[in-house]
């Protein structure tokens, strides 16, 4: 009867884990690095602060020199010292120590004065050369830093790349290259998917646009069925102002590459010069002065800023109000204010105001005032021109949109 073979064993488990990269002894890490740097520096300075005391000592003794007395004819004299013309041994004695130990006070006093400015003078050197090598050790993390900032403003793109040897801050460095790229990759597929539907959108509501616009047009259709084609065109406009509006939302995410000189005065007029007759409808005054205020950017996007805040400014707006447009250069910097009256608006609902498809005190679009993108795509377009759009609350009811831009 042949046996079954028996099946194989596992290998036996790692006792380590195998994720874990393997670090040799000798790898240049930031510890091993600041730990030779500063041990080092140690033993520079005692090597250097032993060698002074050593050579001010053998100053201060007078190594070689001669006796601070002398015996002439019988008698002790010197020139430090205050000896007896006549005494005895007993008194001899103790002015000869008196005068010994009188100079070996004086050479200690002085090796403690020159001991402690050498010490001043190591320590503002070993200050100095310490601040310096540390500025040099941690200079990546200022470039990590940099780099992160960069990145905090919508620049996905920007890497560190920091050269030098594989310690800790290249490991920090290369990991966060690495989460950029994928973070890019996220952004940009995102932005890809939504233009891409945004744009598969567009055909099928042209087309539905033109057959009611054809099926109005008929004189014969009965009155109900015109009337229903009236709502049906005006829910298509309004989808295909949504697909613009996302259109343009993923196209402002990015950074503007081309980039020419506009003149926020004129862009202010021209989206003035478009809501005029909706504001004369409504009985809204828009006033305000707008002095010459040059930026380099997108004519086209920077418009759409001025355009959605006049919107608002008007739409938002209470029957007689006014809305007042400003722009200047402040501190070189080119400013857009856009204020207007309206209902009272609580501070903590502004952030809520610049989310997509957020209105103050709903959460979804519902009303014929807009989609609901207007404010982000103007903070976005803002974002884009290195610049930012900042929102108060204005007394009395409405807002102060206030939009800076480089000059």
């Amino acid at each position: 009867m042949a046996t079954t073979p028996a099946p194989p064993q596992a290998p036996p488990k790692p006792t380590w884990d195998p994720r874990e990269p393997v670090r040799p002894w000798l790898r240049p890490t930031i510890r091993i690095r600041l730990t030779l740097l500063y041990g080092g520096m140690f033993l520079i300075a005692g090597i250097l602060l032993l060698s002074i005391i050593y050579l001010l000592a053998a100053q201060a003794l007078h190594i070689g020199s001669e006796l601070p007395f002398k015996i002439v004819d019988g008698q002790v004299t010197s020139t430090v010292c205050n000896f007896p013309e006549r005494a005895g041994p007993s008194e001899f004695n103790e002015a000869m120590n008196a005068c010994v130990n009188q100079q070996r006070q004086h050479a200690l006093d002085d090796l403690l004065r020159r001991s402690l400015f050498a010490l001043l003078g190591l320590s503002i050197i070993a200050f100095a050369f310490g601040y310096a090598m540390a500025g040099r050790v941690l200079s990546p993390l200022g470039r990590i830093t940099r780099t992160a900032r960069n990145v905090a403003g919508t620049d996905l793109s920007r890497r560190i790349e920091l050269d030098g040897p594989d310690d800790e801050l290249k490991e920090l460095a290369d990991t966060f290259d690495d989460m950029l790229d994928r973070l890019e990759r996220a952004f940009t597929a995102q932005q890809r998917f939504v233009a891409n539907a945004s744009h598969e959108l567009r055909t099928p509501l042209a087309i539905n646009r033109t057959l009611l616009e054809v099926h109005l047009s008929d004189p014969g259709a009965p009155v109900e069925l015109q009337q229903l084609g009236r709502t049906l065109l005006a829910t298509n406009e309004r989808s295909e102002q949504l697909v613009e509006g996302l259109l343009l939302l993923a196209r402002s995410d990015n950074e503007v590459v081309e980039r020419k000189p506009v003149d926020l005065a004129e862009v202010a007029s021209r989206a003035i010069d478009q809501t005029r007759a909706e504001a004369e409808a409504k009985g809204v005054e828009i006033r305000g002065e707008r002095a010459p205020a040059v930026v380099q950017g997108n004519g086209v996007l920077l418009e759409r800023i001025a355009l959605n805040l006049v919107q608002n400014a008007v739409r938002y707006n209470v029957d007689g109000g006014w809305v007042e447009v400003t722009t200047e250069t402040q501190h070189g910097q080119a400013v857009l204010v856009v204020s207007n009256t309206g209902p009272v608006v609580p501070a903590y609902e502004i952030d809520n105001l610049f989310e997509p498809f957020r209105r103050l005190r709903q959460d979804r679009t519902g009303s014929d005032k807009g989609v609901g993108l207007g404010l982000s795509i103007a903070r976005s377009v803002a974002r884009a021109h290195g610049g930012r759009i900042i929102a108060e609350p204005r007394e009395g009811g409405g807002l102060v949109m206030r939009v800076t831009l480089p000059a």
